[in-house]
């Protein structure tokens, strides 16, 4: 199709995604739209929300960093992402601000698990990775076991029990760091009833 390339580079101006209100400033109107969608260069993966189609990136961590920006990689993704679990998350485990809206996490695709997190501690530990050639937000290793101790009735219990094993048997842990997080995390008598006696 004549002006794909232009089309590109306007999705690639946003991001890869686009709004309706975004695709009407730049004149890309409905029919166009449609056309673009059947002939495959672009997807709804939400109501009001469209990407272009890169035929080399199979990953959706692309797609959700460009739905949820704010969010941090978070308990399941982030375990299994530092192999402190074998099992695939079957949905995208994000720490969002508690004060943002519910209703942009009822989606169909891609399957995501808010956390509600209070604003003053939802950064506290990130650090930047690399996922499927995406760069993400997510919580380090220490914060990851905090919010483990945190939520520890609402995971599976063989979930817990290796990530704590894990982490313990991890010789890039930082112990220092970890009872940094857990004083504003409010886990601190946790980390030294569950972790210290390993120490």
């Amino acid at each position: 199709m004549e002006h794909l390339e232009e089309y590109k580079n306007i999705f690639d101006k946003y991001g890869g995604m686009m709004r309706t209100k975004e695709l009407q400033k730049e004149k890309i109107f409905y029919p166009k739209l449609q056309y673009l969608i059947r002939e495959g260069s672009v997807e709804q993966v939400r109501y009001g929300y469209y990407q272009w189609v890169d035929p080399d990136d199979f990953s959706e961590v692309g797609t959700v960093i460009r739905l949820f920006p704010d969010a941090v990689f978070c308990m399941n993704t982030a375990l299994f992402y530092y192999g402190y679990s074998d099992r695939t998350p079957a949905a995208w485990h994000l720490a969002v601000s508690k004060d943002s809206g519910k209703s942009r996490f009822h989606i169909d695709y891609p399957f995501v698990k808010p956390y509600y997190i209070e604003p003053k501690v939802l950064l506290l530990g990130t650090t930047k990775v690399n996922m499927d050639g995406h760069e993400v937000c997510m919580y380090d290793k220490d914060r990851l076991i905090c919010d483990c101790l945190r939520y520890r009735n609402k995971m599976d219990k063989e979930i817990f029990n290796k990530a704590i094993q894990s982490y313990i048997k991890d010789s890039n842990k930082n112990i220092p760091k970890l009872l940094e997080y857990a004083e504003p995390l409010r886990v601190k008598r946790l980390v030294k009833d569950l972790i210290g006696v390993w120490l």
